[in-house]
């Protein structure tokens, strides 16, 4: 068998989840021994964490999803670098790799990770690249996204289901789950810098401010919560993903905007987060849900829609409230009954708390691993 030599392909030209999961997977590789590159797009966040981290890259200038010329970077970072695996990130780099090994003649196997919770599409380029002979497995990050693949390939053997990882050192717990104990007691970073009253409850969504993450709920269900007087202010931690405006505007209109904060993207989590009374996390649509592994750090309660794969990482009624997708009406009751519980708070981020060790990052680099090896096997002496 050859030895493993991986190169990851990603994308996005922005940060968000997807991109820190790939950050960490080339972490616990590196700390394996495991010779890896990066392919990525020229001026993106992804180059500069690679040129932080010490971490070899390629680049190619990105200038649509259907790009032959991303393909043949990919083929010369194989040639280069003699990859013998290539694992892509994202949808645009799973039609690279595709093109890669089509137009020009690329043996590496491709391994796909699949973060997204909506169904293949239907069309001929999904059709095409969702069975190419060159896909040698899926990485689904959730039950919920694997049976979306499942449905839309033909040979669902090799589909593989790897949760994604959390950086539990950054909250001062153990990554193995071994003596686990709670992140520091909450400080008053957020309450000194926004100036939040004496009194006030602060209820938080942690994310990008992205279509998916539904903040339309989240104004709504404060709506809701603040036209009954409920004590809270209601925080935004998240980069602009698109619809930041858009957010502000629906909030002018309905005149809350003294009962809103907006911090921008924070890289201070593991610090603020313990502060945050609630989270409440509304995505219509969710692989997973990275800000949820994050409130269970901190031992943080947390609110949240059932969408995509959250009711995998938590469950209704015993390590979380979940609500319908888009039903900001069950959503402010349950802030209301958690906030009003004291032994309920209690109860669901203790259990929440217990979950932990399941998506450590350490776990999940194992289990790509693990895939990578049944790759190596079936694919013995693909490499240039």
């Amino acid at each position: 068998m050859q030895e493993l030599r991986v190169l990851h392909v990603s994308s996005a030209l922005s940060w968000r989840g997807g991109e820190q999961q790939v950050a960490y997977l080339v972490e616990e590789l590196r700390l394996q021994g495991v010779p890896q590159w990066v392919l990525c797009a020229k001026d993106s966040e992804m180059e500069k964490w690679c040129r932080q981290a010490g971490v070899a890259f390629f680049t190619y200038q990105k200038w649509t999803s259907f790009n032959p010329l991303a393909g043949w970077r990919i083929r010369q970072a194989c040639i280069a670098t003699g990859a013998t695996i290539v694992h892509t990130h994202d949808s645009h780099g799973h039609t690279y790799a595709v093109l890669a090994a089509s137009l020009f003649g690329n043996q590496a196997p491709l391994v796909i990770h699949r973060r997204v919770d909506f169904p293949i599409g239907k069309g001929w380029l999904s059709k095409w690249k969702y069975n190419h002979p060159a896909v040698a497995r899926f990485i689904c990050i959730s039950q919920v996204i694997y049976d979306m693949v499942a449905a839309g390939v033909k040979d669902p053997s090799i589909l593989e289901l790897v949760n994604s990882g959390i950086d539990l050192g950054k909250f001062g717990l153990d990554e193995t789950g071994k003596g686990l104990q709670k992140s520091k007691a909450p400080g008053s970073i957020l309450r000194k810098e926004f100036k939040v009253p004496d009194g006030r409850y602060i209820v938080a969504n942690v994310a990008a401010i992205a279509p998916h993450k539904d903040y339309f709920t989240f104004v709504k269900t404060a709506e809701i919560l603040i036209r009954e007087r409920f004590p809270a202010w209601f925080f935004v931690i998240g980069a602009d993903g698109g619809e930041e405006q858009a957010i502000r505007h629906f909030i002018r209109q309905k005149n809350l905007e003294e009962y809103f904060v907006f911090t921008g993207f924070r890289n201070d989590i593991p610090q603020i987060l313990p502060e945050v009374d609630v989270l409440l996390f509304t995505s219509k649509t969710e692989g997973l849900g990275g800000a949820i592994f994050e409130a269970m750090a901190c031992g943080v309660p947390i609110v949240a829609t059932a969408a995509g794969g959250v009711p995998e990482i938590v469950v209704d009624g015993i390590s979380s409230l979940l609500a319908p997708v888009g039903d900001a009406a069950i959503l402010a009751g349950h802030v209301r009954q958690v906030l009003g519980e004291p032994g309920l708070k209690t109860k669901l981020a203790d259990n929440a708390f217990k979950r932990l060790p399941q998506f450590s990052k350490k776990k999940m680099a194992r289990e790509v691993m693990d895939v990578y090896k049944k790759c190596q096997v079936h694919f013995p002496s693909a490499s240039k």
